[in-house]
């Protein structure tokens, strides 16, 4: 990249604010788009939402759902950028990229699996009630 492009990618201001997020729009269309794995967080957000109002969270709870849905999605966004460098990077396989994308994958799994017993440990005791009272 020459340094004219680079001063022009530095600009700053509200004009180049706003456009930053189209970009991230971007990002985030790309992933639920190409990525299942997104998809899967996505419907699992909007079940637990829904979830979460039926079961009337209390603002302890609705902080926590949202933080642990915000970072499980921000993980697979991370995946999802650091496969697209390792892919540009070297398009043909290599022990190195695997690792790379392997090691990244990880990270997402590690982060839901935490997510996932969070998510257990506060759903779990507002459900027993609520499913006993309709039976």
């Amino acid at each position: 990249m020459n340094e004219e492009k680079r001063k022009e990618q530095k600009k700053r201001g509200v004009k180049r604010f706003i456009k930053s997020f189209g970009y991230s729009w971007d990002g985030l269309k790309y992933a639920f788009q190409y990525e299942q794995s997104m998809t899967i967080h996505i419907l699992t957000t909007v079940i637990l939402i829904v979830l979460g109002f039926v079961l009337n969270f209390n603002f302890q709870e609705w902080l926590l759902c949202i933080v642990l849905i915000g970072l499980v999605i921000s993980t697979e966004l991370i995946n999802t950028s650091i496969e697209a460098v390792v892919d540009l990077a070297c398009p043909e396989v290599h022990p190195l990229a695997k690792t790379a994308k392997d090691t990244a994958s990880a990270a997402v799994f590690v982060f839901a699996f935490t997510a996932f017993i969070c998510g257990l440990l506060l759903f779990v005791p507002k459900l027993i009630p609520f499913v006993q009272n309709i039976w």
